[in-house]
């Protein structure tokens, strides 16, 4: 069976993004689009196992990838973020679809927590000695994604990586407003889109939890 990968794509003279548009979450950069799109391909099987936990299956065998779209980048861009919203983007949402987006971005979440639970506290560093511990790590994306809900119109308390509740409280609000059916409209009269909101949010979850994986790992 065939499985068909659309595609949106950003660009900046530094670096261009890959993205899914059907698949919240999967967007992987490169400095140029054939390297952006290996990297989204080389991710596959680990977004694969994410979907599959939401309950979504996505075949990494037999592709066609699809180009439907591609425009400038931005200052997001540049910076690593996958930071336009596209026409795709733009697309309304049924209630099976806000229901998928909402599954995805919890099973990204899942992920998250499973890694930094079992990851030890000082990870590998990079090459220059650089990258965050596992506690900043976390701290990052809980106030990632409380500014992520604000882009939502939500105003719910800042959470604490202490306090789960308030973290679940955060989640919760955030997945109620993903499953709701959309016009493609922005929420809350701001910039993010249903689909927008879901894919950035996911994808920064994945991005993290990756990271955690990958340099949990030691040196071979």
């Amino acid at each position: 069976m065939t499985t068909r990968i659309a595609l949106a794509l950003e660009t900046t003279a530094k670096r261009t993004f890959a993205s899914a548009i059907d698949w919240p979450g999967l967007a992987r950069s490169g400095k140029t689009e054939s390297a952006a799109i290996e990297a989204l391909l080389g991710h596959l099987d680990r977004y694969a196992e994410v979907a599959l936990a939401a309950g979504y299956e996505l075949a990494a065998n037999d592709l066609v990838v699809e180009v439907i779209e591609a425009a400038e980048g931005n200052a997001s861009t540049d910076f690593g973020v996958p930071g336009r919203v596209t026409d795709a983007d733009r697309r309304p949402t049924t209630a099976a679809d806000a229901e998928r987006l909402a599954g995805i971005v919890a099973a990204a979440w899942a992920l998250l927590d499973r890694n930094a639970a079992t990851a030890p506290e000082e990870l590998r560093k990079g090459p220059r000695g650089g990258g965050r511990s596992t506690s900043k790590i976390v701290e990052h994306t809980l106030m990632s994604d409380h500014a992520y809900a604000r882009e939502m119109g939500l105003k719910v308390p800042a959470p604490s990586r202490a306090d789960g509740m308030s973290i679940t409280a955060l989640r919760d609000a955030m997945t109620d407003v993903l499953r709701r059916p959309s016009d493609g409209t922005p929420l809350a009269g701001r910039r993010w889109t249903s689909r927008y909101a879901a894919h950035r949010i996911a994808w920064h979850a994945l991005d993290h939890a990756w990271e955690i994986e990958d340099r949990s790992e030691p040196t071979t």
